[in-house]
């Protein structure tokens, strides 16, 4: 989402644009600030806001079917493929969204609420993010695997950078938040933001550190170049040797290595 914020921020900032929904599920939201201004875009965890002039706000989550496709245009605008909700354009670009969870017309008032439900963003973190992820865990009883899928914990990481992340920092998916220490939660969230600044830069979300990446690439493993433990399941440990496991939580695949993670 934030390299969604900084491509509209870049492309479509400062520009009058077309705004449509040739679904016609958003028609209402679209024709109120079609033709209006777009001033900017700004991401916090998975949700995107595209600022408008006059304060009015498109608020996007994707969910897990939502997809935008950016076009080059000379011209004339392509015809949407599929069932495009929001159709946003301006000269030389067109941008459409298709499958969204949510895309609503919202106030900025109604953007900090969203903001004040989530989690610290580790892409786009406050002086005092840090502490407040580890005051968020410590304050749950809960396994932190799961802690760290709670967008109300921290807002961004997913199923990749769960795994990957408590893999690099050596805590066992299913220790308590209240049982983790301050150092430990505090490396985890240091982690979480190293990666997932990488991610945005890179486009590709890469997490083996070159030392322990096989080399030549192993056989039938091609993600053991860049995952530890996501997708691995009875794989070898790229660090010990042992079986990486993998366990449903809360309806999501999760990968550890039991040897590792403690």
């Amino acid at each position: 989402m934030h390299r969604l914020a900084q491509q509209f921020s870049r492309d479509f900032a400062g520009q009058h644009v077309l705004v449509e929904s040739p679904q016609g599920r958003f028609e209402a939201g679209a024709n109120l600030v079609n033709g209006s201004k777009l001033v900017g875009a700004r991401a916090h965890g998975k949700h995107l806001f595209l600022e408008f002039a006059g304060e009015r706000f498109i608020h996007i989550h994707l969910g897990l079917y939502g997809k935008w496709r950016f076009h080059e245009v000379d011209g004339h605008l392509p015809a949407p493929i599929g069932q495009v909700r929001l159709r946003v354009a301006c000269a030389g670009e067109v941008a459409d969204l298709a499958g969204p969870n949510r895309c609503a017309l919202v106030s900025a008032g109604e953007v900090e609420e969203v903001i004040a439900r989530l989690g610290p963003d580790p892409l786009d973190p406050t002086p005092n993010a840090r502490s407040q992820f580890i005051a968020n865990v410590r304050a749950r009883k809960r396994d932190i695997g799961e802690l760290v899928m709670d967008q109300s914990v921290i807002a961004g990481p997913g199923n990749i950078y769960r795994a990957e992340s408590l893999f690099r920092v050596g805590i066992s998916p299913f220790r308590k938040g209240t049982s983790t220490s301050v150092k430990r939660i505090g490396q985890l969230w240091d982690d979480l933001v190293f990666l997932m600044e990488d991610g945005v830069q890179t486009g590709i979300i890469t997490t083996v550190d070159p030392q322990d990446a096989p080399k030549p690439p192993l056989e039938a493993d091609p993600e053991a170049s860049r995952f530890y433990v996501y997708h691995r399941t009875g794989r070898p440990c790229l660090r010990c040797g042992a079986p990486v496991q993998e366990k449903r939580v809360a309806s999501r695949r999760l990968f550890w290595c039991a040897s590792c993670q403690r």
